[in-house]
């Protein structure tokens, strides 16, 4: 019964957010725009989306030396079997189904293999808002035409998410190396909470206790966490060359503003981020950059289709030779690696963005 409401949830979502998206807007002068884009700088959004999974894939496989050595064939293939089903299908199921095909074609341990995914989530977070921070609070994001309340309340939200990122950097290497201090830091606040939110709270301990199980080497978490830089400024100029081609006056450090919308739009598990993505950039570039609202309907349409059409096809191809389903996948997942790491990022969000 569970299962069913949470499938109605996610299509009233969905519903409900394109619903949002697509109100008041000309649908004809949409369609109009979204053919006008320039398709030199819409043909470097593709390629460079194209790259972000080899990155991805040179970070997971730094994050699994402490494993052993995943093969880079391997592991692109099962990161783009992931990324593709989660742009497909709700609750995010390629964030099982990724480490349980590396896992099988390496003969990796699964609950070992799974708990990597809780390092790089974590990665993602502390990225995200260390770039949004720091190029919105050290560089001008192009946002005079904004009211002066709302520029001033983006500049200090920048700073308090760089703060925020640089102590979170800080606390990921600290519990690398000694993972007892994370239990120090949540038993006050444990203790006074009510039962269900102590739970919780200690559930995700256990998740992120679980990932830095696997990588207790600070020199392979500050590579990762360089690759993790290079992997969001890509994403970043994806999403600048995607709203140039569309004629928007949106600087490169604009794009970080916008990226961290785009987080939290993809955060709501609408299959393939159907909705949340595309009213998120919306809102951005109409709110922030006073563009019309058809342009910016259209960059939210074609950036949205480069980000998730591509590599949900190629995805299908890959998966179909791995003969195996993904409800066999998530009762492995959850008879394999729930004593040792519990369902990591079942319900968790996709990264990207964009990717």
């Amino acid at each position: 019964m569970t299962r069913y409401l949470r499938f109605i949830a996610i299509i009233i979502a969905s519903c409900g957010l394109l619903a949002f998206f697509l109100s008041g807007l000309d649908l004809v002068a949409v369609w109009r725009e979204v053919r006008g884009g320039h398709s030199g700088l819409l043909f470097l959004t593709l390629v460079t989306t194209a790259s972000l999974y080899v990155v991805r894939t040179w970070r997971w496989q730094m994050l699994l030396r402490p494993i052993g050595r995943a093969r880079f064939g391997n592991a692109l293939r099962a990161t783009i079997i992931g990324f593709g089903l989660s742009a497909m299908l709700p609750a995010r199921p390629g964030e099982v189904v990724r480490p349980y095909v590396l896992a099988r074609r390496e003969g990796f341990n699964t609950a070992a293999t799974f708990s990597t995914i809780v390092v790089e989530r974590l990665l993602d977070l502390v990225t995200v808002l260390l770039l949004f921070g720091g190029f919105l609070t050290l560089s001008d994001p192009g946002l005079e035409r904004a009211d002066p309340r709302v520029f001033e309340a983006v500049k200090i939200g920048a700073a308090v998410s760089a703060v925020g990122a640089l102590v979170a950097v800080w606390l990921v290497f600290l519990i690398a190396g000694r993972p007892e201090v994370l239990d120090r830091i949540l038993r006050p606040l444990v203790r006074i909470l009510p039962r269900r939110a102590a739970e919780l709270v200690n559930g995700l301990a256990e998740k992120v206790s679980s990932g830095f199980a696997v990588v207790r080497q600070p020199v392979v978490l500050a590579g990762a966490l360089v690759l993790s830089v290079v992997h969001w400024v890509m994403v970043a100029f994806c999403v600048w060359t995607a709203v140039s081609a569309y004629r928007l006056a949106v600087p490169f450090t604009g794009s970080f503003l916008l990226l961290g919308l785009l987080v939290v739009g993809v955060s709501v598990p609408t299959p393939g981020a159907v909705g949340g993505f595309h009213a998120a950039l919306q809102i951005g570039l109409t709110a922030f950059y006073a563009a019309q609202p058809d342009k910016a309907a259209a960059a939210a349409i074609v950036l949205h289709a480069i980000s998730f059409v591509p590599v949900a096809l190629v995805s299908l191809v890959l998966f179909i030779p791995e003969g195996m389903t993904i409800a066999v996948m998530r009762r492995a997942a959850s008879k394999d690696v729930l004593p040792e790491a519990p369902a990591i990022l079942n319900g968790g969000r996709h990264d990207g963005g964009t990717s």
